[in-house]
Protein backbone atom coordinates (compact mmCIF):
# COMPACT_ATOMS: atom_id res chain seq x y z
CA UNK A 1 0.00 0.00 0.00
CA UNK A 2 1.42 3.37 -1.06
CA UNK A 3 1.62 6.19 1.45
CA UNK A 4 -0.67 9.14 0.74
CA UNK A 5 -0.54 12.32 2.75
CA UNK A 6 -3.69 13.41 4.60
CA UNK A 7 -3.68 16.74 2.73
CA UNK A 8 -3.01 15.31 -0.74
CA UNK A 9 -6.35 16.62 -2.03
CA UNK A 10 -6.19 19.99 -0.27
CA UNK A 11 -5.73 22.97 -2.58
CA UNK A 12 -4.80 25.38 0.27
CA UNK A 13 -2.11 22.93 1.42
CA UNK A 14 -0.73 22.66 -2.13
CA UNK A 15 -0.63 26.45 -2.34
CA UNK A 16 1.09 26.70 1.04
CA UNK A 17 3.74 24.22 -0.12
CA UNK A 18 4.53 26.29 -3.21
CA UNK A 19 4.60 29.52 -1.18
CA UNK A 20 6.97 28.06 1.43
CA UNK A 21 9.19 26.49 -1.23
CA UNK A 22 9.63 29.53 -3.48
CA UNK A 23 9.41 32.71 -1.44
CA UNK A 24 12.35 32.32 1.02
CA UNK A 25 15.30 32.13 -1.38
CA UNK A 26 13.85 34.55 -3.93
CA UNK A 27 13.25 37.08 -1.16
CA UNK A 28 16.78 36.68 0.20
CA UNK A 29 18.32 36.93 -3.27
CA UNK A 30 16.67 40.31 -3.82
CA UNK A 31 17.30 41.47 -0.27
CA UNK A 32 20.90 40.41 0.24
CA UNK A 33 22.44 43.57 -1.25
CA UNK A 34 21.83 45.84 1.79
CA UNK A 35 22.95 42.96 4.02
CA UNK A 36 26.22 42.40 2.13
CA UNK A 37 28.42 44.56 4.40
CA UNK A 38 27.00 42.89 7.51
CA UNK A 39 27.50 39.36 6.12
CA UNK A 40 31.01 40.16 4.88
CA UNK A 41 32.08 41.49 8.29
CA UNK A 42 30.43 38.65 10.21
CA UNK A 43 32.02 35.85 8.17
CA UNK A 44 35.28 37.55 7.27
CA UNK A 45 34.47 37.45 3.56
CA UNK A 46 35.64 40.04 1.08
CA UNK A 47 32.91 41.75 -0.92
CA UNK A 48 34.21 40.08 -4.08
CA UNK A 49 33.89 36.63 -2.52
CA UNK A 50 30.34 37.35 -1.38
CA UNK A 51 29.37 38.67 -4.81
CA UNK A 52 30.77 35.51 -6.38
CA UNK A 53 28.78 33.39 -3.90
CA UNK A 54 25.57 35.18 -4.85
CA UNK A 55 26.39 34.76 -8.55
CA UNK A 56 27.03 31.02 -8.19
CA UNK A 57 23.80 30.64 -6.24
CA UNK A 58 21.94 32.37 -9.07
CA UNK A 59 23.74 30.15 -11.59
CA UNK A 60 22.69 27.07 -9.60
CA UNK A 61 19.10 28.32 -9.68
CA UNK A 62 19.20 28.65 -13.47
CA UNK A 63 20.86 25.25 -13.94
CA UNK A 64 18.44 23.54 -11.55
CA UNK A 65 15.53 24.07 -13.94
CA UNK A 66 17.16 21.78 -16.52
CA UNK A 67 18.30 19.27 -13.92
CA UNK A 68 14.79 19.06 -12.44
CA UNK A 69 13.23 18.17 -15.80
CA UNK A 70 15.86 15.52 -16.46
CA UNK A 71 15.28 13.89 -13.07
CA UNK A 72 11.48 14.06 -13.46
CA UNK A 73 11.74 12.03 -16.67
CA UNK A 74 13.39 9.08 -14.94
CA UNK A 75 12.44 9.34 -11.24
CA UNK A 76 9.12 9.65 -9.32
CA UNK A 77 8.36 13.36 -9.14
CA UNK A 78 6.77 13.57 -5.71
CA UNK A 79 9.48 11.48 -4.09
CA UNK A 80 12.09 13.75 -5.62
CA UNK A 81 10.21 16.78 -4.33
CA UNK A 82 10.65 15.41 -0.81
CA UNK A 83 14.37 15.11 -1.49
CA UNK A 84 14.57 18.65 -2.84
CA UNK A 85 12.65 20.19 0.06
CA UNK A 86 14.65 18.18 2.59
CA UNK A 87 17.93 19.30 1.03
CA UNK A 88 16.70 22.89 0.99
CA UNK A 89 15.82 22.72 4.69
CA UNK A 90 19.30 21.41 5.54
CA UNK A 91 20.96 24.07 3.38
CA UNK A 92 18.83 26.82 4.95
CA UNK A 93 19.80 25.74 8.48
CA UNK A 94 23.47 25.58 7.53
CA UNK A 95 23.36 29.03 5.90
CA UNK A 96 21.77 30.56 9.01
CA UNK A 97 24.16 28.79 11.40
CA UNK A 98 27.30 29.10 9.23
CA UNK A 99 30.27 29.75 11.54
CA UNK A 100 32.66 30.19 8.62
CA UNK A 101 32.57 31.53 5.09
CA UNK A 102 32.97 28.12 3.35
CA UNK A 103 29.89 26.73 5.11
CA UNK A 104 27.84 29.76 4.12
CA UNK A 105 29.04 29.60 0.51
CA UNK A 106 28.16 25.92 0.09
CA UNK A 107 24.79 26.31 1.82
CA UNK A 108 23.73 29.41 -0.11
CA UNK A 109 24.62 27.90 -3.48
CA UNK A 110 22.69 24.75 -2.49
CA UNK A 111 19.67 26.91 -1.61
CA UNK A 112 19.66 28.36 -5.12
CA UNK A 113 19.82 24.91 -6.71
CA UNK A 114 17.12 23.43 -4.48
CA UNK A 115 14.75 26.35 -5.07
CA UNK A 116 14.63 25.80 -8.82
CA UNK A 117 14.33 22.05 -8.32
CA UNK A 118 11.31 22.67 -6.07
CA UNK A 119 9.89 25.19 -8.53
CA UNK A 120 9.87 22.75 -11.44
CA UNK A 121 8.62 19.86 -9.29
CA UNK A 122 5.83 21.65 -7.40
CA UNK A 123 4.46 24.49 -9.54
CA UNK A 124 3.28 22.52 -12.61
CA UNK A 125 1.34 20.16 -10.36
CA UNK A 126 -0.39 23.15 -8.78
CA UNK A 127 -1.27 24.52 -12.22
CA UNK A 128 -2.68 21.34 -13.79
CA UNK A 129 -3.81 19.32 -10.77
CA UNK A 130 -6.93 21.32 -9.91
CA UNK A 131 -10.15 22.37 -11.69
CA UNK A 132 -10.07 25.33 -14.11
CA UNK A 133 -11.96 27.44 -11.57
CA UNK A 134 -8.82 27.43 -9.41
CA UNK A 135 -6.56 28.68 -12.20
CA UNK A 136 -6.98 32.46 -11.57
CA UNK A 137 -6.02 31.91 -7.93
CA UNK A 138 -3.07 29.77 -8.95
CA UNK A 139 -1.85 32.40 -11.41
CA UNK A 140 -2.16 35.14 -8.80
CA UNK A 141 -0.31 33.08 -6.18
CA UNK A 142 2.50 32.15 -8.59
CA UNK A 143 2.92 35.81 -9.46
CA UNK A 144 3.13 36.74 -5.78
CA UNK A 145 5.51 33.87 -4.96
CA UNK A 146 8.04 34.69 -7.65
CA UNK A 147 7.73 38.42 -8.24
CA UNK A 148 6.14 39.53 -4.99
CA UNK A 149 9.01 37.89 -3.10
CA UNK A 150 11.56 39.69 -5.27
CA UNK A 151 9.70 42.99 -4.83
CA UNK A 152 9.65 42.79 -1.03
CA UNK A 153 13.28 41.65 -0.88
CA UNK A 154 14.95 45.10 -0.77
CA UNK A 155 12.57 46.22 1.98
CA UNK A 156 13.11 43.14 4.16
CA UNK A 157 16.87 43.18 3.56
CA UNK A 158 17.12 46.89 4.33
CA UNK A 159 15.18 46.61 7.57
CA UNK A 160 17.31 43.65 8.64
CA UNK A 161 20.49 45.57 7.82
CA UNK A 162 19.27 48.41 10.05
CA UNK A 163 19.20 45.94 12.93
CA UNK A 164 22.88 45.15 12.23
CA UNK A 165 22.42 41.38 11.92
CA UNK A 166 21.78 39.06 9.01
CA UNK A 167 21.15 35.75 10.79
CA UNK A 168 17.53 36.36 11.94
CA UNK A 169 16.44 36.65 8.30
CA UNK A 170 18.24 33.44 7.39
CA UNK A 171 16.84 31.62 10.42
CA UNK A 172 13.41 32.74 9.27
CA UNK A 173 14.15 31.15 5.91
CA UNK A 174 15.17 27.95 7.70
CA UNK A 175 11.90 27.84 9.67
CA UNK A 176 9.86 28.26 6.48
CA UNK A 177 11.98 25.55 4.81
CA UNK A 178 11.16 23.09 7.59
CA UNK A 179 7.47 24.01 7.24
CA UNK A 180 7.76 23.32 3.49
CA UNK A 181 9.17 19.89 4.26
CA UNK A 182 6.25 19.16 6.57
CA UNK A 183 3.80 20.26 3.88
CA UNK A 184 5.57 18.11 1.28
CA UNK A 185 4.97 15.07 3.50
CA UNK A 186 1.35 15.98 4.28
CA UNK A 187 0.48 16.58 0.59
CA UNK A 188 2.47 13.61 -0.74
CA UNK A 189 0.84 11.55 -3.46
CA UNK A 190 3.11 9.15 -5.31
CA UNK A 191 3.47 9.38 -9.07
CA UNK A 192 5.36 7.44 -11.69
CA UNK A 193 8.32 8.83 -13.66
CA UNK A 194 7.35 10.62 -16.86
CA UNK A 195 9.30 8.45 -19.32
CA UNK A 196 11.89 6.02 -17.91
CA UNK A 197 12.74 4.84 -21.45
CA UNK A 198 13.94 8.30 -22.51
CA UNK A 199 17.70 8.81 -22.85
CA UNK A 200 19.64 10.85 -20.32
CA UNK A 201 20.49 14.13 -22.03
CA UNK A 202 23.98 14.63 -20.68
CA UNK A 203 24.75 17.21 -23.37
CA UNK A 204 21.94 19.43 -22.08
CA UNK A 205 23.13 19.09 -18.48
CA UNK A 206 26.74 19.93 -19.36
CA UNK A 207 25.77 22.92 -21.50
CA UNK A 208 23.34 24.25 -18.88
CA UNK A 209 25.66 23.73 -15.91
CA UNK A 210 28.84 24.88 -17.60
CA UNK A 211 27.16 27.77 -19.37
CA UNK A 212 25.47 29.19 -16.29
CA UNK A 213 28.56 28.82 -14.11
CA UNK A 214 30.92 30.40 -16.66
CA UNK A 215 28.60 33.25 -17.61
CA UNK A 216 27.76 34.23 -14.03
CA UNK A 217 31.38 33.93 -12.94
CA UNK A 218 32.49 36.17 -15.79
CA UNK A 219 29.79 38.75 -15.09
CA UNK A 220 30.75 38.94 -11.42
CA UNK A 221 34.46 39.35 -12.18
CA UNK A 222 33.84 42.35 -14.42
CA UNK A 223 34.38 44.55 -11.40
CA UNK A 224 37.75 42.95 -10.58
CA UNK A 225 41.26 44.22 -11.19
CA UNK A 226 41.37 42.82 -14.72
CA UNK A 227 37.82 43.11 -16.10
CA UNK A 228 38.95 42.14 -19.62
CA UNK A 229 39.90 38.68 -18.31
CA UNK A 230 36.26 38.06 -17.34
CA UNK A 231 35.04 38.42 -20.90
CA UNK A 232 36.25 34.97 -21.93
CA UNK A 233 34.15 32.99 -19.38
CA UNK A 234 31.24 35.41 -19.82
CA UNK A 235 31.09 35.00 -23.59
CA UNK A 236 31.82 31.26 -23.39
CA UNK A 237 28.98 30.81 -20.91
CA UNK A 238 26.50 32.73 -23.05
CA UNK A 239 27.59 30.69 -26.08
CA UNK A 240 26.96 27.44 -24.16
CA UNK A 241 23.44 28.57 -23.17
CA UNK A 242 22.71 29.44 -26.81
CA UNK A 243 24.12 26.05 -27.84
CA UNK A 244 21.78 24.42 -25.31
CA UNK A 245 18.73 26.05 -26.93
CA UNK A 246 19.92 24.98 -30.40
CA UNK A 247 20.57 21.45 -29.14
CA UNK A 248 17.09 21.23 -27.65
CA UNK A 249 15.59 22.48 -30.91
CA UNK A 250 17.41 19.85 -32.98
CA UNK A 251 17.37 16.77 -30.76
CA UNK A 252 14.56 14.23 -31.41
CA UNK A 253 13.59 13.82 -27.74
CA UNK A 254 14.37 17.11 -26.01
CA UNK A 255 14.07 17.90 -22.34
CA UNK A 256 12.53 21.28 -23.19
CA UNK A 257 10.16 21.75 -26.15
CA UNK A 258 12.04 24.50 -27.98
CA UNK A 259 10.76 23.49 -31.42
CA UNK A 260 7.14 23.37 -30.23
CA UNK A 261 7.52 26.80 -28.64
CA UNK A 262 8.62 28.32 -31.94
CA UNK A 263 5.20 29.81 -32.74
CA UNK A 264 3.76 33.30 -32.36
CA UNK A 265 2.37 33.31 -28.81
CA UNK A 266 5.30 31.53 -27.08
CA UNK A 267 7.93 33.60 -28.88
CA UNK A 268 6.05 36.78 -27.99
CA UNK A 269 5.82 35.71 -24.37
CA UNK A 270 9.48 34.69 -24.20
CA UNK A 271 10.66 38.02 -25.59
CA UNK A 272 8.53 39.92 -23.07
CA UNK A 273 9.72 37.77 -20.15
CA UNK A 274 13.42 38.08 -21.00
CA UNK A 275 13.40 41.83 -21.65
CA UNK A 276 11.23 42.58 -18.61
CA UNK A 277 13.35 40.47 -16.25
CA UNK A 278 16.63 41.92 -17.48
CA UNK A 279 15.41 45.52 -17.28
CA UNK A 280 13.67 45.12 -13.90
CA UNK A 281 16.58 43.49 -12.05
CA UNK A 282 19.09 45.95 -13.48
CA UNK A 283 16.92 48.92 -12.48
CA UNK A 284 16.47 47.57 -8.96
CA UNK A 285 20.17 46.91 -8.43
CA UNK A 286 21.44 50.18 -9.89
CA UNK A 287 18.97 52.06 -7.67
CA UNK A 288 20.16 50.18 -4.57
CA UNK A 289 23.82 50.79 -5.47
CA UNK A 290 23.17 54.49 -6.02
CA UNK A 291 21.26 54.93 -2.76
CA UNK A 292 23.72 52.99 -0.57
CA UNK A 293 26.19 55.82 0.13
CA UNK A 294 23.53 58.52 0.50
CA UNK A 295 20.80 56.76 2.48
CA UNK A 296 20.50 54.41 5.43
CA UNK A 297 19.35 50.81 4.75
CA UNK A 298 16.15 51.40 6.70
CA UNK A 299 15.28 54.51 4.74
CA UNK A 300 15.96 52.74 1.43
CA UNK A 301 13.78 49.85 2.60
CA UNK A 302 10.83 52.18 3.04
CA UNK A 303 11.38 53.73 -0.39
CA UNK A 304 11.03 50.27 -1.96
CA UNK A 305 7.72 49.47 -0.24
CA UNK A 306 5.70 50.79 -3.24
CA UNK A 307 7.33 48.09 -5.38
CA UNK A 308 5.79 45.35 -3.26
CA UNK A 309 2.39 47.05 -3.12
CA UNK A 310 2.39 47.41 -6.90
CA UNK A 311 3.43 43.77 -7.35
CA UNK A 312 0.49 42.66 -5.18
CA UNK A 313 -1.91 44.83 -7.19
CA UNK A 314 -0.73 43.45 -10.53
CA UNK A 315 -0.92 39.88 -9.21
CA UNK A 316 -4.58 40.44 -8.32
CA UNK A 317 -5.20 42.05 -11.71
CA UNK A 318 -3.57 39.11 -13.47
CA UNK A 319 -5.79 36.67 -11.63
CA UNK A 320 -8.85 38.69 -12.66
CA UNK A 321 -7.83 38.85 -16.33
CA UNK A 322 -6.50 35.31 -16.77
CA UNK A 323 -9.74 33.88 -18.17
CA UNK A 324 -10.25 36.81 -20.51
CA UNK A 325 -8.53 37.66 -23.80
CA UNK A 326 -6.50 40.47 -22.26
CA UNK A 327 -3.51 38.52 -20.88
CA UNK A 328 -1.29 39.64 -23.82
CA UNK A 329 -2.40 43.24 -23.27
CA UNK A 330 -1.36 43.01 -19.61
CA UNK A 331 2.04 41.61 -20.58
CA UNK A 332 2.70 44.44 -23.05
CA UNK A 333 1.44 46.93 -20.48
CA UNK A 334 4.05 45.64 -18.05
CA UNK A 335 6.81 46.62 -20.47
CA UNK A 336 5.28 50.09 -20.72
CA UNK A 337 5.42 50.40 -16.93
CA UNK A 338 9.06 49.25 -16.91
CA UNK A 339 9.90 51.87 -19.52
CA UNK A 340 8.24 54.48 -17.30
CA UNK A 341 10.22 53.17 -14.32
CA UNK A 342 13.48 53.50 -16.26
CA UNK A 343 12.61 57.05 -17.29
CA UNK A 344 11.73 57.97 -13.70
CA UNK A 345 14.84 56.41 -12.14
CA UNK A 346 17.20 58.08 -14.62
CA UNK A 347 17.64 60.93 -12.13
CA UNK A 348 17.84 58.77 -9.00
CA UNK A 349 21.44 59.90 -8.33
CA UNK A 350 20.36 63.51 -7.89
CA UNK A 351 16.60 63.18 -7.34
CA UNK A 352 14.69 63.03 -4.10
CA UNK A 353 12.81 60.32 -2.23
CA UNK A 354 9.63 60.85 -4.23
CA UNK A 355 11.40 59.90 -7.45
CA UNK A 356 12.67 56.66 -5.92
CA UNK A 357 9.28 55.76 -4.45
CA UNK A 358 7.46 56.42 -7.72
CA UNK A 359 10.12 54.55 -9.68
CA UNK A 360 9.96 51.53 -7.38
CA UNK A 361 6.17 51.48 -7.68
CA UNK A 362 6.37 51.53 -11.47
CA UNK A 363 8.99 48.80 -11.26
CA UNK A 364 6.62 46.59 -9.27
CA UNK A 365 3.80 47.24 -11.72
CA UNK A 366 6.04 46.43 -14.66
CA UNK A 367 7.58 43.18 -13.52
CA UNK A 368 4.35 41.90 -11.98
CA UNK A 369 2.30 42.63 -15.09
CA UNK A 370 4.76 41.35 -17.68
CA UNK A 371 6.65 38.20 -16.71
CA UNK A 372 3.95 35.91 -15.28
CA UNK A 373 1.43 36.70 -18.06
CA UNK A 374 4.21 36.11 -20.60
CA UNK A 375 4.87 32.69 -19.07
CA UNK A 376 1.21 31.76 -19.41
CA UNK A 377 1.22 33.00 -23.02
CA UNK A 378 3.74 30.27 -23.73
CA UNK A 379 2.24 27.61 -21.47
CA UNK A 380 -1.30 27.86 -22.84
CA UNK A 381 0.02 27.48 -26.39
CA UNK A 382 1.19 23.89 -25.80
CA UNK A 383 -0.43 20.81 -24.33
CA UNK A 384 -0.85 20.98 -20.57
CA UNK A 385 1.41 17.94 -20.14
CA UNK A 386 4.29 20.10 -21.37
CA UNK A 387 3.89 22.81 -18.74
CA UNK A 388 6.77 21.57 -16.58
CA UNK A 389 9.20 21.70 -19.51
CA UNK A 390 7.89 25.08 -20.66
CA UNK A 391 8.40 26.57 -17.19
CA UNK A 392 11.89 25.06 -17.05
CA UNK A 393 12.99 26.64 -20.33
CA UNK A 394 11.54 30.06 -19.55
CA UNK A 395 12.95 30.12 -16.02
CA UNK A 396 16.38 29.08 -17.31
CA UNK A 397 16.48 31.86 -19.92
CA UNK A 398 14.78 34.38 -17.63
CA UNK A 399 17.24 33.62 -14.85
CA UNK A 400 20.18 34.08 -17.18
CA UNK A 401 18.73 37.34 -18.50
CA UNK A 402 17.85 38.74 -15.08
CA UNK A 403 20.93 37.75 -13.10
CA UNK A 404 23.44 38.24 -15.93
CA UNK A 405 22.42 41.60 -17.39
CA UNK A 406 22.28 43.38 -14.02
CA UNK A 407 25.99 42.93 -13.06
CA UNK A 408 27.09 43.82 -16.58
CA UNK A 409 25.12 47.07 -16.47
CA UNK A 410 26.31 47.79 -12.93
CA UNK A 411 29.89 47.46 -14.15
CA UNK A 412 29.05 49.95 -16.86
CA UNK A 413 27.61 52.33 -14.26
CA UNK A 414 30.92 52.38 -12.36
CA UNK A 415 33.04 53.03 -15.45
CA UNK A 416 31.07 55.81 -17.18
CA UNK A 417 32.22 59.13 -15.69
CA UNK A 418 30.42 60.26 -12.54
CA UNK A 419 27.80 58.34 -10.62
CA UNK A 420 25.05 60.36 -12.25
CA UNK A 421 26.46 59.59 -15.71
CA UNK A 422 26.66 55.88 -14.92
CA UNK A 423 23.10 55.76 -13.60
CA UNK A 424 21.87 57.63 -16.65
CA UNK A 425 23.63 55.16 -18.97
CA UNK A 426 22.24 52.09 -17.20
CA UNK A 427 18.68 53.38 -16.96
CA UNK A 428 18.82 54.46 -20.61
CA UNK A 429 19.81 50.91 -21.57
CA UNK A 430 16.98 49.53 -19.42
CA UNK A 431 14.61 51.88 -21.22
CA UNK A 432 15.90 50.55 -24.54
CA UNK A 433 15.41 46.97 -23.29
CA UNK A 434 11.81 47.64 -22.26
CA UNK A 435 10.82 49.65 -25.33
CA UNK A 436 12.83 47.56 -27.80
CA UNK A 437 11.55 44.32 -26.29
CA UNK A 438 7.98 45.57 -26.51
CA UNK A 439 8.37 46.65 -30.13
CA UNK A 440 10.03 43.38 -31.11
CA UNK A 441 7.42 41.27 -29.31
CA UNK A 442 4.66 43.38 -30.85
CA UNK A 443 6.13 42.85 -34.31
CA UNK A 444 6.25 39.09 -33.75
CA UNK A 445 2.63 39.15 -32.56
CA UNK A 446 1.35 41.21 -35.49
CA UNK A 447 3.42 39.51 -38.20
CA UNK A 448 2.39 36.15 -36.78
CA UNK A 449 -1.28 37.03 -37.21
CA UNK A 450 -1.76 36.94 -33.47
CA UNK A 451 -5.13 37.91 -32.10
CA UNK A 452 -6.54 38.31 -28.65
CA UNK A 453 -8.20 35.06 -27.58
CA UNK A 454 -9.97 33.81 -24.49
CA UNK A 455 -8.08 30.72 -23.24
CA UNK A 456 -10.10 27.52 -23.21
CA UNK A 457 -8.94 26.28 -19.83
CA UNK A 458 -11.42 23.40 -19.80
CA UNK A 459 -9.88 22.07 -23.01
CA UNK A 460 -6.32 22.70 -21.81
CA UNK A 461 -6.78 20.99 -18.45
CA UNK A 462 -9.41 18.40 -19.36
CA UNK A 463 -8.32 17.22 -22.80
CA UNK A 464 -4.73 18.38 -22.57
CA UNK A 465 -4.94 20.36 -25.80
CA UNK A 466 -3.64 23.95 -26.23
CA UNK A 467 -5.89 26.60 -24.73
CA UNK A 468 -5.72 28.76 -27.84
CA UNK A 469 -4.42 28.82 -31.37
CA UNK A 470 -0.86 30.05 -31.80
CA UNK A 471 -0.08 30.71 -35.48
CA UNK A 472 3.40 30.03 -36.93
CA UNK A 473 6.00 32.75 -36.48
CA UNK A 474 5.77 35.39 -39.25
CA UNK A 475 2.59 33.74 -40.57
CA UNK A 476 1.49 36.99 -42.22
CA UNK A 477 4.72 37.26 -44.24
CA UNK A 478 4.61 33.60 -45.17
CA UNK A 479 1.07 33.92 -46.42
CA UNK A 480 1.95 37.01 -48.48
CA UNK A 481 4.86 35.12 -50.03
CA UNK A 482 2.62 32.18 -50.93
CA UNK A 483 0.21 34.52 -52.80
CA UNK A 484 2.93 35.98 -54.98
Amino acid sequence: MRFRGPLAQSYPAAVALVVCALIPFLLVTAGIFPLAPVISHSLGMGRGALDLTIAMSDAAYAFGTVMAVQLAVHLPGRRMLLVYVGAFAVAAVLAAWAPTAPVFVAAFVAEGLCTSLMLIAAVPALVTGWPPSRMPWTAMIMNLCIFGAVAIGPTVGGLQATAGSWRPLFWGVAVIAVLALLLAVLTFEDQAPQDPTAPWDLVALVLAGGGCAAAFFGATRLGGDVPAASLAPLLAGVAMVVALVVHQYRTPRPLMPVRQLASTFPVTGLLIALCASAAAFALMEVTLVTLQPQSTPGHTALLFLPEFGAAVATAVLFGALLRTRFTPVLAFGGLVMLAAAAATLTGVATGGDARVAVGSGLLGLGVGASVAPALFLAGFSLRSAQIQRVVALIELLRGVAAFLVAPVLLFLATTVGSTADGVHAVTALCLVLAVGGGLLAGAVFVLGRGRLQTPDLEQWMGEGEPAWDSPPVLARLRRAREHR
